[in-house]
């Protein structure tokens, strides 16, 4: 996976410097990833991983998914590495993958959410790898927004979802996945993806020599089985409304302002209530924009936001399982 031009810049030893000191002082520090940005704090302080759940206003037995600078740093987090898991991680570490694997002794309930598993991933975004190899500890770093809203893939997303919330806000430039990484469970004895992301099912067979199990499209209750599984999740203010054909006579008669997110160009005739956002028609660049579309077309003010249904096929499946959240019932 091609990295942008803001991945590719040097690295500021100042820049890595001022986290990792917020980081082992028990501050929070929004990371860039290749997904979203993350909300991250030291995962063996308790304290500093409650911070975490106070600023995004978290569920406190939702779990969280550590992060990591390479493979050996898993050593105390989980239990063991099995060889499956050593296969995907050599595939797809560094990159847009967490592994919920059976917990070990420094995966405590702050970031197992009380359960006998723990999450964990290396992510693809050089400086926050750089950051986390510096560190030399886990990093418990779910999104960095209010939970349940959408995700932020800008730095300026960060600041604007949590302000002061945050004691430092890493800037790495637009994330390249621009959705959440795929999430795979590992603890029966068949993978089972319990988030679809960039990663797809394909690939993941390619590796394992047979097809993972799919896991879950709605979790009932208040608290997933991994992160992101909740059935109402990555949602904007305004109700969304996913359809296959855009009724734009209800539209245009509509008596305030509407969003609309097409695959088409904005027709000739439509009035000044309803905005217009032309979609990408490719599935990678569609799922990059997904969430800062949908946010600019949030940021209007508008009553709801309509969005075309994406074509169908495993490359469009992350961004049909984040609009299917985003339009759940709140």
């Amino acid at each position: 996976m091609s990295s942008p031009p803001d991945q590719q810049r040097p690295l500021d030893p100042a820049v890595i410097d001022a986290a990792i000191r917020a980081l082992r002082g028990g501050g929070l520090v929004a990371l860039p990833t290749e997904t979203v940005y993350g909300l991250g704090a030291d995962a063996s302080r308790p304290e500093a991983v409650a911070r975490i759940f106070a600023a995004k206003g978290r569920p406190k037995r939702h779990p969280v998914i550590v992060h990591l600078g390479d493979l050996d740093g898993l050593t105390g987090w989980v239990a063991e590495i099995s060889p499956q898991a050593r296969a995907l991680a050599d595939a797809f570490w560094p990159g847009p993958m967490t592994l919920i694997l059976p917990k070990g002794p420094l995966a405590h309930d702050g970031v197992t959410g009380g359960r006998p598993t723990v999450g964990v991933r290396v992510p693809g975004h050089p400086l926050t790898l750089a950051i986390l190899k510096a560190f030399g500890g886990g990093v418990a770093a779910p999104s960095a927004n209010r939970f349940g809203r959408l995700s932020p893939t800008t730095a300026d997303h960060v600041r604007t979802e949590l302000g002061e919330r945050v004691d430092l806000v890493v800037d790495g430039g637009p994330c390249d996945v621009g959705v959440e990484s795929t999430i795979i469970e590992l603890t029966g004895p068949k993978a089972r993806v319990l988030r679809p992301g960039h990663i797809s099912p394909e690939a993941i067979a390619a590796v394992l020599g047979e097809a993972p199990e799919a896991g879950p499209v709605v979790t009932s209750g208040h608290v997933g089985e991994a992160p992101g599984t909740l059935r109402s999740h990555y949602a904007p203010r305004a109700p969304v409304f996913v359809v296959d054909t855009l009724p734009l006579d209800a539209l245009s008669a509509a008596p305030g302002p509407v969003a609309v997110y097409g695959l088409n160009p904005q027709p000739a005739q439509i009035p000044s209530t309803v905005h217009w956002l032309q979609a990408p028609d490719e599935a990678e660049a569609y799922t990059r924009r997904l969430y800062a579309d949908l946010r600019r077309l949030d940021d209007l003010q508008v009553s709801a936001i309509w969005v075309e249904r994406p074509p169908a096929g495993p490359r469009w499946q992350a961004v049909h399982d984040r609009l299917y959240r985003a339009s759940a019932p709140r």
